[in-house]
């Protein structure tokens, strides 16, 4: 089974889109979790560090700059989705990927903060 560090990247730019209020509280992760065509495109016009800076998780030792190295999505390449961290938790609490787990619930709780979620 593949392990995971926590991306400290990926949780400050979280923060900073919760902030900017640059979120959707409603949505089918289904439908906007972004897919491995989404994925490339989004890398044709911005960097691996800002592609990274979308995934919660940094798969341990996998090379940079593949997509391999980067798991545990949370928006859409425009916009955090709490949809999108419910399923890192759920994902990461399932697989036993507990530092994953616990930042992206703490997201949670602070992104259900600031849109007065109680």
């Amino acid at each position: 089974m593949a392990r995971y560090d926590v991306n400290p990247a990926a949780v400050e730019k979280a923060r900073a889109l919760i902030a900017a209020r640059q979120y959707v509280l409603d949505s089918d992760w289904g439908e906007v979790q972004p897919n491995a065509q989404a994925g490339t495109a989004y890398l044709d016009r911005h960097s691996w560090e800002e592609y990274a800076a979308w995934h919660l998780g940094l798969t341990v030792d996998a090379n940079d700059e593949t997509k391999a190295r980067y798991a545990f999505v949370y928006g859409d390449f425009r916009r955090l989705h709490r949809t999108g961290l419910i399923a890192c938790v759920y994902r990461a609490s399932e697989w036993r990927h507990k530092q994953v787990e616990l930042a992206a619930h703490d997201l949670l709780q602070e992104l259900d903060r600031a849109a007065g979620i109680s």
